[in-house]
């Protein structure tokens, strides 16, 4: 299969898309790709293909001309979910793409991708799910020793752009962001936010260790807390307000968009939660943020960028990657005595230059 550095010398775009349907983090983990590529071909048009859910990520993005909406929920294994995918495949083509670049790496992407008919069809050569019978071109990237961020342009390298610095763009907009500081005028400075959910049990590192670190933020540093949360979080977020003893805790669970939560992150200080989507959307907005690991590694998933910190699970399954367990050995092990001297670090670094941290 043809080197995908030789179309880069061959070809101008006019027309590109990129496929990267979901999910949260990984969205984010793709945005410094549509810069790098709008750095290196600036007249081109760039769309994006994008689950409707997750659609205000990248909506009002200055490097982005065009949003493509893909319902995933409404495409069924039915005859009606059927017809659906193939009325939006047949979409696809009528842009007349240039080039398409699959980021997600999966079967329906990969099918998102022929579907253009894009003659410039680029994707990871270890996609799953025989993506790769879909690509043109593929790009060998170093796999499973980088970081997803990093792995990704190394697609966007392939194709002659420039990555470095990498450059994340948050779509945040004026109102969103007056929002989030009128909401947060009360809560007092330094403003430490607590995202306790996940969406797999193996990740749920439990309300009360959450609580325990929060209680030595107060006490030792004066801060202030918020909860954010999806509303199906409200369980987890009620138990780290009880938990808290009756600390002032600002509690937005199931209140904030995407943008209101990468405003709230943007105007707090310190953003603490478990390995999930609002942890990287934090980290995109350089908020400086701590993750907690326990069933997943930090070194191809952790939070990106030089105000991040990961406390990792150092049990003897870790990292397993399991979404169910019956023993959950690490959530006793990655004890809150681990996870406050980074959130005391981040608290304590608060107007100082950033610097990096592992």
């Amino acid at each position: 299969m043809p080197d995908p550095h030789l179309i880069s010398r061959a070809i101008r775009p006019e027309r590109i898309c990129i496929i990267k349907p979901s999910s949260l983090g990984d969205v984010v983990h793709a945005l410094p790709v549509l810069s790098a590529l709008k750095r290196r071909w600036p007249d081109a048009s760039i769309a994006w293909v994008i689950n409707s859910g997750l659609r205000s990520l990248v909506d009002g993005h200055p490097d982005l001309d065009l949003v493509i909406p893909f319902d995933r929920k409404q495409i069924k294994a039915s005859p009606r979910g059927l017809a659906q995918m193939a009325r939006f495949l047949g979409g696809l083509r009528q842009h007349q793409f240039d080039l398409t670049i699959d980021l997600q790496g999966l079967f329906r992407s990969g099918l998102m991708a022929w579907a253009t008919g894009a003659r410039y069809r680029v994707g990871l050569a270890e996609a799953r799910e025989g993506a790769t019978t879909f690509y043109t071109h593929r790009v060998h990237s170093d796999g499973k020793s980088v970081h997803a961020v990093d792995r990704l342009l190394q697609v966007a390298e392939a194709l002659g752009a420039k990555t470095d610095p990498p450059e994340f763009h948050v779509s945040i907009s004026d109102e969103d962001r007056r929002w989030a500081r009128e909401t947060l005028a009360e809560t007092r400075r330094p403003r430490l936010v607590l995202n306790v959910g996940a969406r797999w049990l193996t990740k749920r590192w439990p309300p009360a260790h959450f609580a325990e670190v929060a209680r030595r933020a107060v006490a030792e540093r004066g801060a202030g807390l918020i909860a954010v949360g999806a509303p199906e979080d409200r369980p987890l977020v009620d138990a780290l307000i009880a938990a808290l003893g009756g600390l002032p805790c600002l509690d937005l669970c199931g209140a904030t968009s995407l943008p209101r939560l990468a405003a709230i992150a943007a105007e707090a200080d310190v953003f603490l939660s478990n390995d999930t989507g609002p942890l990287h959307l934090a980290a995109a907005t350089q908020t400086r943020v701590v993750g907690v690991y326990t069933c997943t590694s930090p070194d191809r998933t952790g939070p990106y960028g030089l105000n991040a910190i990961a406390v990792r699970s150092c049990v003897w399954c870790a990292p397993s990657y399991v979404k169910t367990c019956d023993r959950l050995e690490c959530m006793s092990e990655l004890t809150p005595d681990r996870v406050w001297p980074a959130v005391d670090s981040q608290l304590s670094a608060i107007g100082n230059p950033s610097t990096s941290a592992t």
